[in-house]
């Protein structure tokens, strides 16, 4: 709505800040804003607090935006369209399905359609024990009425059939039609109504047919049995495939039950039981043996072990101490502790990785438009195939040659159903992104599942992503004889108070380890990729790498780096501090590798992928950790622009691109390439600029989600080819081709019980995705 105002240039939207960034050509007053809010937020049912009321009118009974209600399409026939209420798409007619996975609706849904199959089932069984009594030599059923009389029985049981319970098919194949979007609605409407339609036009006209269609006692053949048990199949079919798409989102629905719904508060000194919205921030909990982590915090007193695996996917309990982080929904080992809540609401990691899942089940994987091209071309090469048969059968079949014609046009209708073909891509999808889920994969949106099978190229950041993350001051050094270390470090962790990097944040809790009294600091500012900078005693101090040196102007003599580069060949970093572009002194900086790293750089070597260390820091560290860890090919001293630069030339020369980072400098680089990866232990900018997010933060998660996109897309490709096939050879034998060397033909109701099982096939071969492993 912000973009349409005359003079806008771009509009950025931050969700989480409640925020909306506007460039425009030259100044726009902020009334002018907000009165295009209000006048198109009334239109779409959106009032000035942003709360959704969802009007409809007479003309639009849809918001023309992608909406904001609470159910979808499961075939996107609208793109990502929205809706507020359940019901059938308005375009292909099938079951609106909830967002987010609801129990209540799943099972209401599923009632509704078992109710109504076991009505088609009760009148549909006597018209079909009726129609094959015929088959009977001695009929006994004529004893009591004629043929004439049981056919206005069969046509009165069926009306419940065809305008009750699956009356919402030909509601499905009217809005196919007109909307032209065929599909397996199209098939099955005109194939079912037209066998009902020629039976009751043959009930009331029976003079307006030849011979070859009425019965030896000169009554029109009716095939109210093809059309009620054909519906009724369908219908069994949709039964089963609601039940089995409950099924596909059982890993969102195990991380909705982690959610606690009650935490222990403390409320000046006493333990009160809240509900969990009534936590804000920084409240005190107390989490007691047993019981899941209501929020995200920090432990502020007690030591446990706390069970992460539904979160990680983590098998072993992680040891928490003061200060240890701890997350919602996970599982508190046998000691009580206190927290501090830090996260709450939609904030909390489970949430998000809730929301992430949602959004991944529901989105489309390129690999899916091929089953839309063939989709929209296959229901009317279908339609044309069926009219061509009972031609065919017409001119060159046996006797009753029209009969022939019309019982196999019609099953070629009824077998031709794409239904297989349109849930191929997503059920594999949905169950994909749940198992990644509970293996601490998070998975964006389905592109980036089907592009992580197909990268050869896998860029890496060194420090939170190959190391741990967690730097620690090993020691200070001193160039000048006028400061002595203990005055270094003052200057060094003034400076870093207001820094948020991770070395600035170990050095600033070696300060206060060492009890250093601070400084106080102003006009603090960080240049990227280089260091940071501020006033301190009215000196200007700056810290950092040698850029960082360079950019303030402060000489670095031979004997300096010299000194340096010792610690750097172990491995180690090092930030050099200036006073008054004078440099005085560095600090020495290690960072572990993390254990994880070496496994699963091997791992994804041997499956062909080049892999590369780009690195703010210098070259002899980067050497260092290069070498440990087997890497060939790494760079050093990298901006983030240099990162950015590195993906685009390797996506110039063909290569399919993932980049794994965890700071705000790899956040560039995660966005341009083609999969971007970044560690859930990293910032929020990283995390945001990513297609896939590993909650545990190590390399061994990059190999998880490279084995989980191969079996997806697999498991994706099997199901086309199941659906493709099945089409391929049933339009055929539907048609009569064996006839005339077997004598086999395929009746209209073996057609529709075969078309329900293509798609049950479908979403069982899916739902076999739950049982792998993706270690």
């Amino acid at each position: 709505m912000l973009s349409e105002v005359k003079g806008v240039s771009n509009v950025t939207i931050h969700l989480k800040q409640a925020v909306a960034t506007i460039e425009m050509e030259s100044y726009i007053p902020i009334e002018t804003f907000q009165e295009a809010l209000k006048n198109d937020g009334a239109r779409y049912g959106i009032d000035r607090q942003g709360e959704h009321h969802h009007l409809e009118t007479k003309k639009e009974k849809q918001p023309k935006v992608k909406g904001t209600g609470t159910f979808y399409c499961p075939m996107h026939c609208e793109g990502y369209k929205t809706y507020a209420k359940a019901g059938d798409c308005p375009v292909c007619g099938m079951n609106l399905v909830p967002m987010q996975p609801d129990v209540s609706v799943e099972e209401k849904n599923y009632k509704k359609l078992l109710n109504k199959f076991w009505i088609a089932t009760a009148f549909t069984l006597p018209i079909f024990l009726i129609a094959m009594s015929e088959m009977l030599t001695n009929n006994p059923l004529y004893d009591i009425l004629d043929q004439k009389s049981w056919n206005w029985v069969q046509f009165g049981l069926s009306i419940p059939v065809l305008f009750y319970a699956t009356w919402m098919f030909f509601e499905r194949t009217f809005k196919s039609i007109r909307t032209w979007n065929l599909n397996m609605f199209t098939l099955i409407g005109i194939g079912s109504g037209v066998a009902w339609l020629f039976s009751v036009f043959g009930m009331f006209f029976p003079d307006f047919f030849p011979a070859q269609f009425k019965t030896e006692s000169g009554v029109v053949h009716v095939y109210f049995e093809a059309a009620t048990v054909i519906l009724t199949l369908v219908l069994m079919g949709q039964l089963l495939e609601a039940r089995a798409h409950s099924e596909t989102n059982s890993a969102v629905k195990k991380l909705l039950k982690l959610a606690p719904n009650k935490a222990i508060k403390i409320i000046d000194g006493k333990e009160v039981e809240v509900s969990i919205d009534r936590i804000v921030l920084n409240d005190i909990l107390k989490v007691k043996p047993g019981d899941k982590i209501p929020v995200d915090g920090s432990i502020i007193e007690g030591v446990t072990t706390i069970d992460e695996s539904m979160i990680t996917g983590e098998p072993i309990p992680v040891n928490k101490s003061k200060d240890s982080k701890v997350s919602s929904g996970t599982i508190n080992g046998n000691k009580s502790f206190l927290m501090k809540a830090e996260k709450v609401g939609s904030d909390t990691l489970l949430s998000q990785i809730i929301h992430m899942v949602n959004d991944a089940s529901r989105s489309r994987a390129p690999i899916q438009n091929l089953a839309d091209k063939v989709s929209r071309y296959f229901v009317p090469v279908v339609v044309i195939i069926s009219i061509i048969t009972c031609i065919a059968w017409s001119v060159w079949g046996p006797e009753p040659a029209y009969v022939y014609a019309f019982v196999n046009a019609i099953a070629v209708l009824i077998i031709a159903c794409p239904c297989a073909l349109g849930l191929a891509t997503p059920m594999s999808v949905m169950v994909g992104v749940g198992k990644g889920a509970q293996n601490g994969v998070l998975i964006k949106n389905a592109e980036a599942l089907e592009k992580m099978n197909k990268v050869n190229t896998l860029i890496v950041d060194k420090t939170g992503t190959i190391t741990e993350g967690k730097p620690t001051v090993e020691t200070i050094g001193a160039f000048s004889h006028t400061l002595n270390k203990k005055e270094l470090l003052q200057y060094i962790v003034s400076l870093n108070t207001n820094s948020e990097h991770p070395l600035a944040e170990a050095t600033v809790k070696y300060g206060k380890k060492h009890k250093i009294e601070m400084l106080k600091s102003t006009g603090f500012s960080a240049v990227t990729g280089k260091g940071v900078e501020a006033t301190i005693d009215g000196k200007k101090v700056s810290l950092g790498n040698p850029g960082m040196m360079i950019y303030a102007n402060a000489d670095m003599t031979s004997t300096m780096k010299t000194e340096a580069k010792t610690y750097q060949k172990q491995g180690k970093t090092v930030s050099f501090l200036s006073i008054e572009e004078t440099v005085v002194g560095y600090v020495v900086i290690g960072d572990k590798i993390k254990e994880t790293s070496a496994k699963a750089i091997k791992t994804l070597q041997d499956k062909g992928i080049d892999i590369i260390m780009l690195t703010g820091d210098n070259h002899d560290t980067a050497q260092a950790v290069a070498s440990e860890l087997n890497l060939s090919d790494f760079k050093a001293s990298m901006l983030p622009e240099d990162k950015l630069k590195e993906v685009e030339q390797l996506q110039e020369k063909g290569k399919v691109v993932a980049m794994a980072g965890d700071g705000i400098n790899d956040a560039p680089a995660l966005a341009k390439s083609d999969v971007g990866i970044a560690m859930g232990t990293g910032t929020d900018v990283a995390i945001e600029s990513s297609m896939i997010t590993l909650v545990k933060g190590d390399l061994q998660g990059i190999a998880k989600a490279r084995n989980l996109s191969t079996v997806v897309m697999k498991n994706i490709k099997q199901n086309l080819f199941f659906a493709l096939i099945y089409n391929t050879l049933g339009v055929p034998i539907a048609a009569g081709i064996l006839f005339p060397f077997f004598g086999i033909l395929l009746s209209p109701m073996i057609a529709a019980l075969a078309m329900s099982f293509s798609s049950v096939s479908v979403i069982a071969n899916a739902l076999r995705l739950r049982t792998i492993k993706i270690e």
